[in-house]
């Protein structure tokens, strides 16, 4: 009893001097707001408004259909232009797409030949271009393919296809970036929050007044670790009510309850990787460096932004073994599909497993480094 009142009392501690820090408050809540609400709207991967201009040559049915079928969201109304116009109108800024269909274009499709049809694209509006080019070509092939079989004899196909796009149906891309981008933070706050800790006391010279003390290592680092635990938990916590589901309307399918238990677990995992780094570096700029190298690779790695099979074998296996892999696998699961513990609890055992041993390898590094403080 004696340890654990220790503990929660430098946990204590901890939280009134992360207090004091104006910069660490002020990252935090720009972490878990401004930074998930900006990351999820600021940069859209979807087509919306986008102009487009037709120049019409056919002046056919066809042409017609084709200029009809450009409908919003995706695009504004289309604009007739004449061809000597794209050039000036494009370089103004005026329109991201212009479709050039030619002379004679619907007798061509009749024939059963294959005209071509020329699409100047704006790369400038990278984005959209990428995505605008899917969509003309797709609305293009559409109508070109009703109308070419419109007086065909009409026979029922031996197998119909009908797609469905499970967990988000209008394909939003601030849904997935939204809790993507909170995840991500999850684990670059703990970490920075645990090693700036650390640092803190070192440069400050508070380490030497806690080694007087009588206390053990493990107490000081566990204090460590629940109390900037605790402030990632709250943050993700109040993230997930206000930014998530109240700004971004993101519908969140699974129990938040299970899911902030997963990320206390892995939580474990992540502060201990802070102090594990603050070990190593001597200043804060180190301790920037080493976060740089070592939180940037596994984020990216971790299936949130790359997925997991899209990479090599050798690196699929690698990071089998770092629990942030895993982490984020239960966290779209419960998130995104509404995946109970009985799905994911394998899981939650291997960011426990994992986690429990890099902890433990944490706490000897952190031992063997109070110990040289304490011996100069």
């Amino acid at each position: 009893m004696k340890r654990l009142e220790n503990i929660f009392r430098l946990g204590i501690k901890e939280l009134y001097s992360l207090r004091r820090d104006a910069v660490l408050m002020g990252l935090i809540v720009w972490s878990f707001s401004l930074a998930i609400y900006s990351a999820a709207t600021g940069v859209s991967h979807d087509l919306n408004n986008a102009a487009i201009a037709i120049v019409d040559e056919d002046r056919s049915q066809l042409s017609m259909r084709i200029r009809d079928a450009f409908l919003p969201p995706y695009f504004n109304e289309p604009v007739l232009i004449d061809y000597s116009d794209i050039d000036a109108a494009m370089e103004a800024g005026r329109f991201t797409f212009a479709v050039v269909i030619p002379a004679g274009f619907e007798a061509d499709v009749l024939a059963g030949h294959r005209p071509e049809v020329q699409i100047n694209i704006d790369a400038t509006a990278m984005m959209q271009a990428g995505i605008g080019e899917g969509y003309i070509t797709w609305i293009m092939a559409n109508e070109i393919a009703t109308f070419a079989d419109r007086g065909a004899a009409q026979s029922e196909p031996a197998v119909r296809l009908a797609s469905r796009y499970a967990f988000n149906p209008n394909l939003t891309s601030s849904w997935f970036t939204g809790v993507m981008e909170m995840i991500d933070n999850v684990t670059m706050m703990a970490i920075l929050l645990t090693g700036a800790a650390l640092i803190r006391e070192r440069e400050h010279g508070t380490i030497e007044h806690l080694l007087v003390m009588p206390l053990t290592a493990f107490e000081i680092m566990m204090a460590k670790v629940w109390a900037n635990g605790l402030v990632v938990l709250v943050g993700v916590g109040l993230c997930l009510s206000i930014v998530i589901e109240t700004l971004l309307q993101v519908p969140i399918a699974g129990s938040i309850a299970l899911f902030l238990a997963g990320t206390a677990l892995y939580l474990f995992f992540a502060t201990a990787l802070g102090i594990f780094l603050a070990t190593l570096a001597r200043s804060m700029p180190q301790f920037g460096l080493l976060f740089v190298l070592v939180v940037l690779p596994m984020n990216l790695l971790s299936g949130g932004n790359t997925p997991t099979e899209s990479q090599p074998a050798i690196l699929q296996a690698l990071m089998q073994a770092v629990p942030s892999t895993h982490f984020v696998s239960f966290a779209q699961a419960i998130l995104y599909r509404g995946a109970g513990f009985d799905i994911v609890w394998p899981q939650f055992a291997l960011v426990a497993a994992i986690g429990g041993a890099f902890f433990a390898f944490a706490a000897l590094r952190f031992r063997s480094s109070i110990t040289a403080i304490a011996r100069h």
